[in-house]
């Protein structure tokens, strides 16, 4: 009997590139979806451009490191007040009205930048104030925008569907800050704000079009007894108690955003800055293009652990080199080790919360991914006080992942966690 010849070199290489390629199927398939990720995409590259002005102008007014960090400490506070206030609400209304309404109110927050930034003398208490505004509306209206997704798609396509969505992201946060870098110091900071309130016409138009996401049909008035609801859930599942406190204890050790321009010092000076923050969204990007292998995973509560464990392994790794290329593809293995883990958080979240309790479950993921990096911040830069800027970076790594390793031996729903073996309550 003789041997089949092995297959030839390209067609291997064929098959590599099908299983890495992006799933394009939620696009083709769902009209809705499809309105809402190019909606979005053009949105929040205007919103990356706002982004970048507003730490820019706010330290162009105060000449304060101190101001520019303050800014965040606004930006949290409102965040953290309305986020279980925008889940309730996402159970209780039709949603897609509810993401137009915060569009509006976010695009009449923009339209007051760019009226401040165009006056004579701006005034930097109207920063801090807007920006306040717009953090608690962004609070209010993403527990309804991340709900509507499983509504949109089947659910054997929630994984790809959560890796389109990190493309969007990845995409603005790659080019929108560099898109507003470039008019900022060729047309002025105005030209910023402006382009950004003109995106928003995108999604608006988007959502106009797209069919409306009424509640699910035993919605009730929004109360505190709704919200506690959400909450006994989201305790009573080791699953969803895993993707939030893996990625929050990944986020408090691992995040060395608050060193990038202590480092750029050292790699060369501020014309390096903006690599430093342009690599870990280049990963991410690269990822996210590449995900098609993670329609075949199902073991999600692994996938997530060693894509957590993987972004702590890449800051210590960037903590230790001394030379500008390998720091930044460190860093860029980070970028993209949290996007993966991302996307397989998102699909356990659609995967394990029934459609009545989406947007107050929601609004506990915001609180999980949004309150991280900003903690991780505070706890980098007082390391970084006590012990030295590189041991703050190589030290919260190392942390990452032991912490990560502990969590998972404590949490053994969520390691174990296989997409195909779950169902909802009720199936």
């Amino acid at each position: 009997m003789i041997d089949a010849p092995p297959p030839p070199a390209a067609s291997w290489w064929r098959r590599f590139l099908r299983l890495a390629a992006l799933d394009l199927g939620p696009l083709r398939r769902h009209r809705d979806f499809r309105l809402l990720f190019l909606g979005q995409t053009v949105s929040f590259l205007g919103s990356m451009m706002t982004y970048i002005a507003l730490p820019f102008q706010t330290y162009q007014l105060s000449h304060s490191t101190l101001a520019v960090g303050l800014l965040g400490v606004t930006e949290l506070v409102p965040l953290l007040l309305f986020a279980f206030v925008g889940g309730a609400l996402a159970d209780a209304m039709n949603r897609k009205k509810l993401v137009r309404v915060t569009e509006v109110l976010t695009a009449l927050a923009t339209l007051v930048l760019l009226i401040n930034a165009l006056t004579p003398h701006p005034a930097l208490w109207a920063i801090y104030t807007v920006s306040a505004c717009m953090a608690g509306f962004d609070a209010l209206q993403r527990p309804s925008l991340d709900a509507m997704t499983p509504l949109l798609v089947d659910r054997d396509e929630l994984t790809a569907a959560s890796a389109l969505k990190s493309v969007s992201y990845g995409l603005g946060m790659v080019v929108g800050p560099g898109l507003g870098g470039i008019l900022i110091a060729t047309v002025g900071l105005p030209s910023a704000y402006l382009i950004d309130l003109l995106s928003f016409s995108a999604t608006l138009t988007a959502l106009t079009l797209m069919r409306a996401t009424p509640p699910p049909p035993e919605a009730e008035r929004p109360s505190l007894r709704r919200v506690a609801e959400g909450i006994r859930y989201a305790r009573s599942r080791h699953e969803l108690i895993g993707t939030y406190v893996v990625d929050m204890v990944a986020m408090f050790f691992g995040m060395p955003t608050a060193l990038f321009p202590a480092l750029a010092r050292h790699y060369g000076g501020p014309s390096v800055l903006g690599f430093l923050y342009a690599a870990p969204a280049a990963g991410s990007l690269v990822a996210s293009a590449t995900s098609g292998w993670t329609g075949h995973v199902h073991r999600h509560g692994r996938a997530i652990i060693m894509a957590a464990a993987a972004w702590g392994a890449a800051i210590a790794l960037f903590g230790l080199v001394d030379w500008l290329p390998p720091a930044l593809l460190f860093l860029a293995l980070a970028g993209g080790a949290d996007t993966i883990s991302g996307i397989f958080r998102g699909t356990v979240w659609n995967q394990t919360i029934p459609d009545a309790l989406r947007g107050r479950l929601a609004g506990i993921e915001l609180l999980s991914y949004s309150s991280g990096p900003s903690l991780g911040n505070v706890e980098s830069g007082t390391v970084a006080s006590l012990f030295g800027v590189r041991a703050s970076v190589v030290s919260g790594g190392v942390l990452c992942v032991a912490g990560v390793v502990i969590l998972a031996a404590l949490l053994p729903a969520f390691r174990a966690y296989d997409g195909r073996a779950h169902k909802l309550p009720g199936d």
